[in-house]
């Protein structure tokens, strides 16, 4: 028997911004992340064709992503949903 725990249900409503943060999980699957930021509070952030990922001013592949990096996020609020607008790798 597997049992899978996600993040999910226990994520934070943020304003639209910047945030620098933790990745606490990667879901390849669903080419989602949770990040944790400094004040404790878990985005949930599910990427979109528009969203842009990089690492050291050069676009990386989504499987650049692991749990533990150091991330920058510009997110845009829509509602309930978090649409991550960029996402720097900078570890």
């Amino acid at each position: 028997m597997v049992v899978l725990v996600s993040c999910g249900g226990k994520t934070d409503a943020v304003e639209s911004g910047v945030y620098q943060g933790t990745v606490e999980e990667v879901e390849a699957d669903k080419t989602e992340i949770y990040v944790k930021t400094p004040d404790g509070k878990l985005l949930e952030l599910y990427f979109t064709e528009a969203t842009s990922l990089t690492k050291n001013g050069e676009t990386v592949a989504f499987d650049q992503l692991a749990e533990g990096q150091k991330v920058e996020v510009e997110v845009k609020q829509d509602g309930k949903r978090l649409d991550p607008i960029s996402v720097k790798i900078l570890e």
